[in-house]
């Protein structure tokens, strides 16, 4: 069951040789495909390990491992476009919870995907580590939506117990 151009649409980055990875925020690089099994509810993640982006105040770098979770409608994110989306990020200067959200909303408004989650696991910096949560759904899926809020808000609360 091969893709014919019509579904591929308009994939240029894959097999492409890259020779400058953008510099500054570009939502503008994603591209989309077709998805082949429309009407079906299944879930799609990447492990993004390596994201990179600035402090806003300081200047100095933060790194985090990045998880995008999406349950596709028509159209799924090409994963070399997401790769250099997310390298885009290397010179933005944003809170880790702004960069989760510009990262959700980028990706809902690309895809329009039945439901989506962005979490980022940003290393330690000053002896504080940052795990923020983003997550976006159609109306039909807003409770999926809401539950995954509770239980990332229940983990959350649950580490927060003091130690006995």
């Amino acid at each position: 069951m091969s893709r014919n151009d019509d579904q591929l649409g308009d994939i240029t980055l894959l097999g492409a040789s890259v020779k400058e990875y953008p510099t500054d925020y570009c939502p503008g690089i994603l591209q989309t495909f077709v998805n082949k099994h429309p009407g079906k509810e299944y879930v799609v993640t990447f492990n993004c390990p390596e994201f990179t982006s600035l402090c806003p105040i300081t200047g100095q770098p933060d790194f985090a491992r990045i998880v995008i979770s999406y349950m596709p409608r028509k159209r799924m994110v090409e994963s070399k476009s997401l790769k250099l989306y997310l390298f885009s990020f290397r010179n933005h200067g944003d809170f880790h919870e702004d960069c989760i959200n510009i990262i959700a909303d980028d990706l809902f408004r690309l895809m329009d995907p039945l439901y989506l989650e962005v979490t980022g696991i940003f290393t330690p910096r000053g002896g504080i580590a940052i795990y923020p949560f983003a997550n976006r759904s159609d109306a039909e899926h807003e409770e999926l939506a809401a539950t995954r809020r509770r239980e990332m808000l229940s983990t959350a609360l649950s580490m927060s117990k003091p130690y006995n």
